[in-house]
């Protein structure tokens, strides 16, 4: 069974087993359970169910298997001949989360 849902704002089209990196959780830990209850569409096939916007009754959970730190992006600016130059890294929060049951 696959499932489109919406969390951490971006859309993800998963089915079970499947692992994401997603933007962190607040105030959870590696082993803790998430029930997304943002389905856009649920089904299999010619038995596909559409929400408008969302499924009722339809939830997905997902086991958060490590919390980390993404890639180091360096944002640089310069401006041509006027000494300005400037340099700035950041690195995202991610939550890794496995999905383990949906639910229709």
């Amino acid at each position: 069974m696959k499932a489109t849902i919406k969390t951490q704002g971006r859309q993800f089209t998963v089915q079970e087993g499947d692992i994401l990196f997603v933007n962190r959780y607040p105030e959870t830990e590696a082993g803790s359970t998430v029930t997304i209850s943002d389905v856009l569409m649920v089904g299999n096939g010619e038995d596909v169910r559409f929400g408008t916007p969302l499924v009722d009754g339809a939830s997905v959970e997902a086991t958060i298997l490590e919390n980390k730190r993404g890639e180091k992006v360096r944002i640089f600016k310069k401006k041509r001949r006027k000494g300005y130059r400037r340099r700035r890294g950041h690195r995202q929060e991610l939550s890794v989360i496995k999905i383990t049951s949906i639910k229709a």
